[in-house]
């Protein structure tokens, strides 16, 4: 039997490019441990930045056909697809003083205007995350208007205090943090500016996050005093923007862009939430206009993550304790938002490799 050699498999591979990058796979570090064994039976691993990677799949067939292509004696082929998520929150010059010093990721969820559903869709985006294996966080910076603690189902849960920091709660495989764990459900939150931010900052320093892969930040809507206390207390990857699609929630929408590249946060992308609704016989109403999202990240050159429909589930699981991804998977709502997240971690790991992505055609999950 003719032997297969490791510069084979390392020859087939380089073959495979990847497709934001223009490079192969294995010039980018992606391929690892590579082993054949006495009966050519060919095994290596690829690392992604990412396990919400869009084109896991496809990579993964990409790399087995260069294999059957470029190196025939390989006998079998067996691929462990992983991941290791690229850090995008920089250096501090001591790391041990920087804030948040175990979180790779720092995402701010903006509108810029209430009522578009950007806690809905923050609460979906964490958890569809989390259910690609990655580590994740989400805090509900909205002190006015805590949602996250009905989304979750919540009530009564307050966090533990060790070491004088807070231990965030944790359900479907989320690490939460909300100011309505820690007061009465009716008590509204009567704050200035500077105790809002004094509370951020707290969510940020006094609170045990422990290794994340991302940290969401469910921010209020608007340009106010919390966005800025985020975005000067620590470094943020990046913002995704939430609106619908009807042009009074563009023109406010247009104000949230503007103030993060002003303060020099990348733009993730933008998310249209309430894109359509899907009738019974398929066809769709789009209730607040076609495409406005679409159109303004266009103009905008900003990349476009994502069309969200209106569906009872939305609702039923904002109320419920149960969000729509894990209530209802597989639906047209649930199957939009979990693309939405592979997308925003695509940008995420784009804008981490120093790369700007305005379209949502491949993968950008190279290590």
């Amino acid at each position: 039997m003719h032997k297969v050699e490791e510069a084979h498999i390392i020859a087939a591979l380089q073959t495979v490019m990847e497709p934001d990058l223009k490079k192969d796979l294995v010039s980018l570090g992606m391929i690892r441990d590579i082993r054949i064994d006495e009966q050519n039976k060919v095994s290596f691993s690829v690392v992604l930045t990412t396990p919400a990677c869009p084109m896991k799949k496809q990579i993964e067939q990409a790399c087995i056909e260069a294999i059957r292509t470029y190196a025939p004696l390989a006998d079998e082929v067996a691929i462990t697809m992983t991941s290791k998520v690229s850090s995008g929150c920089g250096h501090h010059d001591d790391e041990q003083e920087r804030p948040m010093k175990g979180v790779k990721n720092i995402i701010a969820v903006a509108s810029g205007k209430g009522g578009v559903g950007k806690s809905t869709v923050a609460v979906n985006l964490a958890v569809s995350l989390a259910e690609t294996g990655a580590k994740v966080g989400l805090i509900d910076a909205d002190l006015y208007g805590p949602s996250i603690p009905t989304m979750f189902g919540i009530y009564d849960a307050k966090p533990e205090v060790v070491n004088k920091n807070l231990v965030p709660i944790e359900k479907y495989g989320v690490k939460l943090m909300s100011i309505g764990f820690l007061i009465e459900t009716d008590t509204a939150v009567i704050w200035r500016g500077p105790m809002a931010s004094s509370a951020i900052k707290q969510f940020i320093t006094e609170v045990e996050w422990g290794d994340l892969d991302y940290l969401i930040f469910d921010l209020p809507p608007g340009t106010g005093d919390i966005q800025l206390t985020l975005v000067q207390t620590i470094p943020l990857t990046g913002a995704v923007i939430v609106t619908t699609p009807q042009d009074v929630a563009l023109a406010d929408v247009s104000k949230a862009v503007s103030m993060f590249r002003k303060v020099h946060v990348p733009i993730l992308g933008l998310i249209e939430n309430m894109s359509y609704y899907e009738l019974p016989d398929g066809s769709k109403d789009y209730i607040f206009g076609k495409s406005g999202g679409e159109k303004f990240a266009k103009a905008q050159g900003i990349a476009f993550l994502g069309s969200i429909p209106i569906g009872r589930e939305v609702r039923e699981g904002g109320d419920s304790g149960q969000p729509f991804v894990i209530a209802n998977p597989g639906t047209v709502t649930a199957s939009a938002m979990v693309r939405s997240a592979q997308e925003t971690a695509r940008q995420i790991s784009m804008t981490n490799a120093g790369i700007s992505a305005q379209s949502s055609c491949s993968s950008g999950c190279c290590h």
